[in-house]
């Protein structure tokens, strides 16, 4: 059997977060519930309506444009795209094909620059609803701004359509373009691929998947896709272009329709709306107005705290927690232990922090849908906790106890340690009665100690801390459970 090579390209659709619609006042609100209430007599195409085009969409789109270090056209224009589909309240869709605003940019995944040919903007369909009798059509979406991205065809696994969508969808949040939800259908992959035989340099024939709902199925749908395009060619049989749909329930594609040209459609400049003009100056404002970028902060997180790969990438990727880990390390730049009074390793308190945030703060974050910002835990408070967690002041046990209570009542970990009876025991009169009571209570896992098995000695520590109920200190306990036993 031949082995074939695959080639891959993504077309990617992202509704963009604007107060209303690309192209009228109507509201656009994805959460809407009511089925064709956010409508008006603009987006349903009624005769006579004009379309005003929403400059805070343009931006956007320009924005993100920029921030792949694309070229942005100065002079561009709106294009009727001519196709009758039933959530098409006008006939045809406003969308742009001469000009896009946005040209010849890219974006680094798994080692490799994924060139884009072009970002341009139109307006979203409709909704349709299937029923048992029948098919209904909610005309909400119908009108919202619409960003379409477009690659090259330079992805060649894969694992790659994982890794951009995955980090488009990361820059479009940080831009605040759109939150790219796929569940809310605010973002869509669409997969163009094909294979060819190994050592062949010309392309085969492409296949375009759509109705994917989730970036997972995206690289479901390319794996199918690579070994069902293989199986046709190596059973002798002929590949047509088309568009295939994803059946998540089949877990495969299926044909839909022969692919369309752009002639199909009949492009023509949009007749109602002039076209859009960026000067120089403008640009260089959307320019400077570009946050730091997903990929800045990866590199800048890993050189200036240190921290390992796997933390970063998670302090990326949930930017709110981010946010509040920034937050709290700014506080502890300024903390002093509170048991020694002197300042702490500011490295190996960042990494505390880290650890403890993306451990046990980000479940308490994802179980109550909520960003840190909106609760309780102020960053100046989980900051003293990290220092009294590093000082030792409380065990990793009762941290734990700790942290929920911070949770739970925004209060002070020193006020909380006291009300609560937190605090670790490392004195060593205190401990010696635990230890000694440990060693009277284990005959046996004293006598595998005595007996050579140095894992005995982490089971009488384990003892310690349960009589101790958790607050007794485990380094401590250890030295004195060896000088015990030594005697």
């Amino acid at each position: 059997m031949a082995e074939y090579i695959p080639t891959i390209g993504l077309e990617i659709h992202a509704e963009l977060k604007t107060r209303t619609k690309m192209f009228c006042d109507s509201l656009n609100d994805p959460d809407e519930k009511r089925p064709n209430f956010n409508v008006c007599p603009v987006c349903m195409g009624h005769p006579g309506t004009l379309p005003v085009a929403n400059m805070e969409a343009i931006r956007q789109l320009v924005r993100v444009g920029l921030a792949l270090g694309c070229s942005v056209e100065k002079e561009s224009f709106f294009e009727r795209k001519n196709y009758f589909y039933p959530d098409l309240p006008k006939g045809y869709q406003i969308s742009q094909f001469q000009k896009p605003f946005c040209r010849n940019g890219a974006l680094s995944v798994n080692g490799k620059d994924v060139r884009i040919e072009r970002i341009h903007l139109e307006e979203d369909a409709g909704k349709l609803v299937h029923a048992d009798d029948g098919t209904l059509v909610d005309f909400n979406r119908a009108g919202v701004p619409l960003m379409e991205l477009v690659t090259h065809p330079d992805l060649s696994e894969p694992e790659d359509v994982r890794a951009f969508a995955t980090e488009l969808r990361l820059l479009l949040r940080y831009l605040r373009a759109s939150d790219a939800d796929m569940e809310k259908g605010q973002m869509r992959v669409e997969v163009n691929l094909s294979v060819r035989p190994k050592g062949s340099h010309a392309l085969g024939t492409k296949v375009e998947v759509k109705n994917i709902n989730s970036i997972s199925a995206a690289v479901k749908a390319a794996d199918f896709e690579i070994s069902r395009q293989s199986s046709v060619l190596n059973e002798g049989g002929t590949l047509v272009q088309e568009t295939r749909g994803w059946d998540e329930d089949s877990g495969g594609t299926v044909s839909q329709r022969t692919k369309e040209g752009s002639a199909d459609y009949r492009y023509f400049p949009e007749p109602d709306l002039p076209p859009v003009v960026f000067t120089d100056e403008q640009l260089d404002e959307l320019r400077a107005s570009l946050p730091e970028l997903p990929w800045q902060r990866r590199e800048r997180f890993a050189k200036e705290y240190g921290l390992p790969a796997g933390d970063v990438e998670v302090l990326v990727a949930y930017k709110e927690l981010g946010d509040f880990f920034e937050e709290v390390v700014s506080e502890l730049k300024a903390e002093d232990d509170p048991v020694t009074g002197k300042a702490k390793s500011f490295g190996k308190l960042a990494k505390t922090a880290a650890n403890w945030l993306i451990t046990h703060l980000q479940p308490k974050l994802h179980a109550a849908s909520a960003v840190p910002q909106d609760t309780k835990l102020t960053a100046e408070r989980f900051a003293d906790f990290v220092v009294r967690v590093e000082s030792g002041e409380v065990s990793s046990t009762k941290a734990q106890e700790l942290l929920h209570l911070l949770w739970e009542t925004g209060d002070s970990a020193e006020h909380l340690i006291k009300e609560h009876d937190l605090a670790q025991v490392s004195d060593a009169s205190e401990m010696t009665r635990f230890v000694q009571d440990a060693i009277a209570q284990s005959d046996k896992v004293v006598a595998d100690y005595k007996a050579g098995k140095e894992a005995a000695l982490k089971a009488l520590v384990g003892k310690v801390m349960a009589l101790s109920k958790g607050k007794a200190n485990p380094q401590l306990a250890e030295q004195l459970l060896r000088k015990e036993l030594a005697g």
